[in-house]
C-alpha cells in the first residue's frame, strides 16, 4: 500500500541520522512494548506479515508524530483488538476488565530464548525462478491496497537482477491470510538516476529484494 512509511525519494522529512547500534532502546517502556509484542504474536492470531501491515496503515498523523516502538505499541492495539483479546474500553482504561481468550498459547518466560534464536524464516520450496542474475527486469507499475514490499519509488523502473535467494513466503498474500504463496526472491540493482531522475547522483545505485510477482521482463 501507499502508506506512510513509503517515504523513498520524497523531500521534506529530513536527513537520515545513523544511530550507534550499540544502543537498543532509548527509555524502559520500550523494552516492554518489544517484549508484549513478541508475547501477543505467540496468540497466533497473525502472522509477521500482518503484523507490519497495521504499522503502515496507521494514519499519518499518527505515524509521523510516533517513535519507532510507539508504531509497534499503536499497531500492536489494533490486532489484539481485532483479535477480541482487548477492548476498545480497555485500551481507553489501559488494564484489563476480562481475561484472555488464549491463556493455554502464552508464551512461557523459558521459551523466550529458543523464539528468538529461531527467529521467523520464510525460506520455503517453491517454483524455479523466472529470472537469472544479469537480466534487465522492469517492477511493475502497480498501486495496492494491501500490503507490500516494492517501495513506491521503485516501482515502474528498470534494474539488473544481482542475487537470487530461492523461494520465500510471499508477503502480499501472507499479510492478508490468503497463504504464503511461495515465490523467488531477487535482489535487484537500479542506478539512482532511473530511479530519481537526472538530479540524482550519477555513481550512486539502490538495491532492493523484490519477488517474482513484482518483475516482469526489461
Amino acid at each position: 500500500m501507499n502508506g506512510p512509511q513509503d517515504i523513498g525519494g520524497r523531500h521534506g522529512f529530513g536527513a537520515v541520522i545513523p544511530e550507534d547500534e550499540s544502543v537498543r532502546f532509548h527509555a524502559e517502556w520500550e523494552k516492554r512494548v518489544l517484549g508484549v509484542t513478541l508475547a501477543a504474536g505467540a496468540l497466533g492470531y497473525w502472522n509477521i506479515d500482518a503484523s507490519r501491515h497495521a504499522r503502515e496503515s496507521l494514519s499519518p498523523a499518527i505515524y509521523y508524530n510516533a517513535s519507532y516502538y510507539e508504531i509497534w505499541l499503536r499497531a500492536l492495539e489494533i490486532l489484539l483488538e481485532r483479535a477480541g483479546e482487548v477492548s476498545a474500553d480497555e485500551l481507553r482504561a489501559g488494564q484489563a476488565q476480562a481475561p484472555g481468550q488464549r491463556v493455554d498459547r502464552c508464551l512461557k518466560p523459558d521459551a523466550v530464548a529458543a523464539v528468538l534464536a529461531k527467529g521467523g524464516p520464510t525460506a520455503r520450496p517453491g517454483p524455479a525462478p523466472r529470472f537469472r542474475v544479469g537480466d534487465r527486469v522492469r517492477t511493475r507499475n502497480h498501486q495496492p491496497k494491501g500490503h507490500t514490499r516494492l517501495p513506491g519509488y521503485a516501482r515502474g523502473h528498470v534494474g539488473v537482477v544481482t542475487l537470487l535467494h530461492g523461494s520465500h513466503v510471499y508477503p502480499d498474500t501472507n499479510a492478508h491470510f490468503e497463504g504464503e504463496r511461495p515465490c523467488p526472491l531477487y535482489t535487484v540493482r537500479f542506478d539512482a538516476v532511473e530511479l530519481f531522475g537526472e538530479d540524482a547522483d550519477p555513481t550512486l545505485s539502490v538495491s532492493i529484494d523484490a519477488w517474482e510477482p513484482y518483475l516482469e521482463q526489461a
